[in-house]
């Protein structure tokens, strides 16, 4: 009877988070998934309305406590600007969120490479 064989392998997807700020509000940009890693490769922030404003940034860890990436970071008028200059490694169940000064001017997009260990067996 030939023996069964278990190894774990990483799936990996590239995903996307989009949001429009709207409020002046901590807005929830992306929650990493149960059983994940992410590592994020961009935060792109858009100024759509011709006036400059600020964002903040912030992680929220699993034990509620939050780390500021980027603390009232200038956007300029009708600018876009890429906020990470390396990759960011997030864990399980951590929290990205986005903080504009201004209402309905940001638009916000995440782009991430999620890792998820997987059971094969042969």
């Amino acid at each position: 009877m030939k023996q069964k064989r278990r190894h774990i392998s990483l799936a990996n997807t590239f995903t996307n988070k989009k949001v429009d700020l709207t409020s002046t509000s901590a807005t929830t940009l992306y929650t990493v998934p149960t059983a994940t890693t992410a590592i994020i490769k961009s935060i792109l922030v858009s100024e759509d309305s011709g006036n400059a404003d600020t964002i903040t940034v912030t992680i929220t860890d699993t034990a509620s406590a939050v780390f500021s990436l980027f603390s009232v970071k200038a956007i300029s008028a009708s600018g876009t600007s890429e906020l990470l200059s390396a990759p960011l490694v997030v864990k399980e169940s951590e929290i990205v969120k986005v903080t504009a000064a201004t209402a309905n001017r940001l638009h916000v997009v995440l782009s991430a490479l999620e890792i998820k260990p997987r059971i094969v067996t042969t």
